[in-house]
């Protein structure tokens, strides 16, 4: 079984969605440089499909054969694992093929064939928490894939619905979704501060300036790894340009939430972690 999600911590980074291969591999440069520079391990992201934007004249993505093609010329290029989403059953075997990590996105954390479907892969696999889930539902998210197939998962908070157009982040979640699942949590920092129906068109807009809080509160609230996407001209980003994270800033903002990460840990801040 190939182990990606742990030791703790982990950074999952890249653009929400496959750009050309200039914008690709100019941010695994950077990622590449960056883990090597903080000892951190980095999983480049991005989707080849972007199936579930609720603008039908938003840019979707390359789709999976040119999608899978660059995330492979991503790995060659920085040697990074590369992690993508899948949206249906069919695409599973084709993505696992190619790519070193799966991930279901938020909107589909309950689709039962498609998680036994890439926890048949033995990829390891990231499930987003859906936005309107409580922690502890998560545990049949998690069982489903584990019945398909011994794999190496991890789940990701990225907020929950509150009201209309914004997203809250219950630090209690990272403990309540570990005991739920007894897998490691990442934090999705950069859609947890989405505000749906804000953006034009009714795409999602956002809030950029409050992911290094964000990010600071979930390292000391016991996150096991932190999930970013980011860009080296977020204006121009093809997806979320409201709340990708500037490239040139990122190593700044990591470091930050590592500090707050390991000082949590020395100090006892985080009693539930030495449980």
């Amino acid at each position: 079984m190939t182990i990606l999600w742990s030791p703790a911590p982990v950074l999952v980074a890249g653009p929400c969605v496959v750009e050309s291969d200039p914008v690709n591999l100019v941010i695994a440069t950077h990622l590449a440089e960056l883990s090597t520079k903080l000892g951190l391990r980095v999983v480049y992201k991005a989707s080849f499909d972007k199936a579930n934007r609720a603008d039908a004249r938003s840019p979707r993505g390359p789709g999976i054969d040119r999608g899978l093609a660059a995330l492979c010329r991503v790995r060659e290029a920085s040697g990074l694992p590369v992690l993508t989403d899948v949206h249906e059953v069919w695409q599973v075997e084709a993505a696992a093929a190619v790519v070193d990590a799966l991930q279901i996105p938020a909107f589909l954390c309950r689709q039962t064939d498609l998680l036994r479907a890439v926890g048949r892969t033995g990829r390891p696999v990231n499930i987003k928490k859906g936005q309107w889930m409580a922690p502890e539902a998560m545990g049949g998210a998690v069982e489903k894939v584990r019945g398909a197939g011994r794999v190496d998962l991890a789940v990701t908070e990225r907020g929950t619905f509150f009201g209309y157009c914004d997203l809250v982040v219950d630090m209690r979640n990272f403990a309540r979704l570990r005991e739920a699942t007894g897998a490691p949590v990442i934090f999705d920092a950069t859609h947890a501060v989405q505000q749906p129906g804000r953006g034009p068109h009714g795409s999602s807009g956002g809030s950029r300036a409050d992911v290094p809080a964000l990010l600071a509160a979930a390292a000391a609230a016991g996150a096991d790894g932190f999930f970013l996407e980011t860009h080296p001209d977020p204006a121009s980003a093809l997806s979320d340009p409201a709340t990708t994270w500037p490239l040139a800033e990122l190593e700044e903002v990591v470091e930050r939430a590592l500090s707050v990460w390991h000082a949590a840990r020395e100090k006892g801040t985080v009693p539930w972690l030495s449980r």
